[in-house]
This record gives C-alpha cells, sequence and structure tokens, in this order.
C-alpha cells in the first residue's frame, strides 16, 4: 500500500487544487495549500520505493476486460469435466444442421459467440475492427501480428464438385480477394497466414494427389506474394492435417524459391513444420538442403502441432516428452546453424545449417525461455548466425509468455537481444471462424496443465490488481485525515 504514495498523493493534489485555490485568494486557502504542500513532502521523504514486483507484473499491461474474458474461457479450458460439452457445442456451431444454430441466420447466438470466445481469439469481421485489433496488440508493446483470413475447407467437407473448373475459379478469386485484404491490412514488418485450402475443393483435391495448383491458383498465389513484398509483409503457409500437408509442403517450396531469392539471407515466405510429427525433423532437413541447392533462405516457423485429435497416431511421437525434445531440439539447430542429433543433415557433405529464418510459434513457457536463453547467449559472446528469429503467440492465450519476453525486453532497453514478438490474429466472419475456435479448444484438451498455468498467472494479475486498489482507496483515506 505505501508504494502507491507517490502516485495517491499527486492524485489527492491536484483534486483538491480547485478548493484551496480561489479566485479572491483568501488567507484561510494559502494555509491550507501551504498545509498540503507540506503533508506531501513529509509523507515523500518517509515513503517506500514502488515496489518492483508490483510494477514489473507481465500481465499488467492487458486491460482488466481482458483478463475477466481471459479467466472465464480458461476456467472452461482448464476443466476437463466443462471443456468436453464445450467442445460439442463449438462442433455443432461449426457445423449447424438447423438455421437456429447457425452463427450466420441467428443473430442472437452470433453475438453470444462474438462477444465470447470469438472476441478472446479473433480480430474481428471486418477492415475497422481487425486494424483496432492490431493497434491494440502494438500499444502493448508486441513487434507486430501475423494476421490470417480463417476461410478454409477441411477434407471431407464442401459441396463443390472438385472437377468443376469454373467453381473452383470462383473459389479461388474469393481466397485471393479476402487474402489481397489481409495483406492490405497488415503494416511493414508483420506476417500474413495463409491457407492454401481457403481455394476450395479444387485446391483441396490437387493437395490431396500432391499435383501442381492449376495456372490460375498460380497466378493468384504469385499475385499474393509481389503484393506482400511491396509493402514489407512476410506471408507463412498454415500446416493443416497429414491427408494435404505433402501437397502443401511442395507448393510452399515453390513459393519460397520465388520469394526468398530476391533478398539473400531474409526470408519473405515461410512455412509451418508440427513437431509432434516423427517425420519433421527429416522434413526440415530435407527442405534446408533444397534451399541451400537453389540459392534462398528458408523461412521456418516450428509449432507443436493442432491436429492432433484427427492424424494417425502412428505419424505422432507416442510421448509428449518426445515432442518436447524435438520442438527444443530443432530449435537449437536451427539457432546455432550446428545440426544435431535431433536434426540430422539431408546430406553428408554438408554439417552446418544453410541460411534460415525461424518464428518460433509456441506456447510452451521452457521452450521460450531455452530460445531465448540460447540467443542472450550468443550475443554476449559476439555470435551473429545471421538467423532471423521472431516469437509468436495466439491472440488469447499464453499472453503470461508473450508478456514476459517484452518485459524483459523493456527491463534492458540497451540489450543486443530484443525479442521480436508477436501475436497471430485471425480474422473472418463469426461464421468463418467456427473451425478454428473448434480447433483451439480441441487443442485445449492435450494442454489442460499448460492452460492451467495460464489461469494461474491471470488470477494472480487479477488479485494483484484487487490488492492495489484497496491499497489505493486506503492511502486515499489516510491522506484525508491527515490533512
Amino acid at each position: 500500500m505505501r508504494a502507491n504514495h507517490h502516485h495517491v498523493l499527486r492524485t489527492l493534489a491536484s483534486s483538491h487544487k480547485p478548493r484551496f485555490v480561489s479566485n479572491t485568494g483568501n488567507a484561510r486557502s494559502s494555509v491550507a495549500a501551504s498545509s498540503t504542500s507540506n503533508l506531501i513532502q513529509h509523507t515523500q521523504h518517509n515513503v517506500a520505493p514502488v515496489s518492483t514486483k508490483e510494477s514489473s507484473s507481465p500481465l499488467s499491461k492487458l486491460p482488466l476486460s481482458s483478463i475477466l474474458r481471459s479467466l472465464l474461457i480458461l476456467s472452461v479450458s482448464s476443466s476437463s469435466t466443462l471443456l468436453k460439452p464445450c467442445i460439442y457445442t463449438l462442433s455443432v456451431l461449426a457445423h449447424p444442421k438447423t438455421p437456429l444454430l447457425d452463427v450466420a441466420k441467428n443473430p442472437l447466438l452470433n453475438l453470444l459467440v462474438k462477444h465470447s470466445i470469438y472476441k478472446q481469439f479473433n480480430a474481428g469481421e471486418n477492415k475497422l475492427e481487425v486494424q483496432q485489433s492490431i493497434r491494440d496488440i502494438k500499444n502493448l508493446g508486441y513487434r507486430g501480428v501475423l494476421l490470417g483470413y480463417a476461410r478454409e475447407v477441411l477434407v471431407g467437407q464442401g459441396d463443390v464438385d472438385p472437377l468443376d473448373e469454373k467453381a473452383g475459379r470462383e473459389e479461388t478469386q474469393m481466397w485471393l480477394d479476402g487474402t489481397m485484404q489481409t495483406v492490405d491490412m497488415a503494416h511493414e514488418g508483420d506476417f500474413v497466414a495463409l491457407k492454401f485450402t481457403g481455394m476450395g475443393n479444387q485446391a483441396l483435391n490437387l493437395l490431396q494427389k500432391q499435383a501442381p495448383p492449376t495456372p490460375f491458383m498460380d497466378e493468384s498465389i504469385r499475385k499474393v506474394c509481389d503484393l506482400a513484398t511491396s509493402r514489407g509483409v512476410r506471408l507463412l503457409v498454415d500446416a493443416e492435417e497429414q491427408a494435404v500437408q505433402p501437397g502443401i509442403e511442395a507448393w510452399t517450396m515453390k513459393y519460397q524459391k520465388y520469394c526468398n531469392s530476391q533478398q539473400p539471407g531474409r526470408a519473405i515466405f515461410y512455412g509451418t513444420y508440427q513437431a509432434y510429427l516423427r517425420s519433421t525433423p527429416a522434413t526440415i532437413a530435407k527442405h534446408l538442403e533444397i534451399s541451400r541447392q537453389e540459392g534462398y533462405t528458408l523461412g521456418v516457423k516450428l509449432v507443436r502441432g493442432a491436429y492432433l485429435k484427427t492424424e494417425p497416431r502412428h505419424l505422432i511421437w507416442a510421448e509428449k516428452e518426445e515432442t518436447d525434445q524435438c520442438y527444443d531440439g530443432v530449435i537449437e539447430a536451427l539457432l546455432t546453424r550446428q545440426y544435431n542429433s535431433m536434426l540430422k543433415p539431408a546430406s553428408e557433405r554438408h554439417t552446418t545449417v544453410p541460411s534460415v529464418n525461424v518464428i518460433i510459434a509456441t506456447h510452451n513457457r521452457e521452450s521460450v525461455q531455452k530460445a531465448h536463453a540460447l540467443r542472450k547467449q550468443q550475443a554476449e559472446r559476439g555470435e551473429s548466425h545471421g538467423v532471423d528469429l521472431s516469437y509468436a503467440q495466439l491472440q488469447g492465450m499464453a499472453d503470461e509468455v508473450s508478456f514476459e519476453l517484452l518485459q524483459g525486453a523493456n527491463a534492458n532497453p540497451e540489450s543486443t537481444e530484443t525479442p521480436n514478438v508477436y501475436k497471430l490474429l485471425t480474422w473472418g466472419s463469426v461464421k468463418e471462424c467456427m473451425g478454428f475456435l473448434l480447433r483451439r479448444a480441441i487443442e485445449n484438451t492435450e494442454a489442460i496443465g499448460r492452460t492451467k498455468q495460464s489461469q494461474e498467472a491471470m488470477f494472480s494479475e487479477l488479485g494483484r490488481r484487487v490488492r492495489k486498489a484497496i491499497g489505493s482507496v486506503t492511502d486515499i483515506f489516510r491522506s484525508l485525515f491527515l490533512l
């Protein structure tokens, strides 16, 4: 409580000024003003300095509304009892069988979803809402955003004939319009996430067959690449289900070469790799060798994975610890530019990792801390491996992890290792975002422990604010009695 005296007394002096200074300047006013001045001076000499713990709380910048909404959603997500009916409800809303359960047709349902779970995880439905979300994120101290358009078509969904050329062209045009709009909303230095399946059933069919894009799809993707390059915006392709992922990787490498050959040492186009897949280290090693041979910088965004419930189990590491080891081992190899026991070279002729840019996209605090500690050690030793590194977490998730990175940067503004921290924002109508929201809920069934950590961090921050508010009120009453 004493830590708040400076602020309280300054506020008190300001709020009492009209009472003490009158147009007539009478003696009583002068005496009262003098008393207040003496009180402030006396108290300032006797208060303790502001508590470092109070002033350096990682979540202190979050608005109260975000704290309360996060607590509500995290309380559901961290409860195995509540999470199952929540997932069922989101599944019904994502695939409605009646207009009553369709968020696009039921305005009351739309309003309820938009101002709860949608607002927690999504940026908005239009340019005005999205740009306000981007400003809010950057005002909190983030370097920028990873902005994605939510429209997608999953395997087994969609009612358009994949062999219908006209329909395929129309769906691709819709994807192009939405993606170009997304790039237009992003700012220089931001990222835009691409979903190739957003082009519709024809694209989905081609990706499943590992066939190249149609000429119109190719032209559309290149238009997005050209606009992004001209605006200083980087692109990254989301990973998806294994039924289409090999096709996505082939397309991604095609456009990495197109974009990343333009600026030596800098990746404009990134691919996404899922650490829970046993094949991921070999896939990254293969892509690194291709980029070396073709002379461009590989862009790597590493995630743990979001399709655990639907992927064939034999493709995934048997234990979570193995996924963690894969994630941390790959990151260590990329940041040090040295192959290791996890990331082995695809060619025995090379022992060093070629030019690479990395995005650490995880909510796992330990992985983030290990990577950041490694970067700080490299900076202290004066080592420079030319690896452009960014950190990213989803909007509405792992805020304590994001703010800890930002807090470290603010505490050491002259540090040579200032982390580039981003928040991943997805935009689109409430209807378009239902698939994304369903995956977030399913993802949390495998991460209840981590979700509880976030819940505890939010409770701790709320408690800190309550104690601070009580302390401020107490100080005001004390000061009034002293007057």
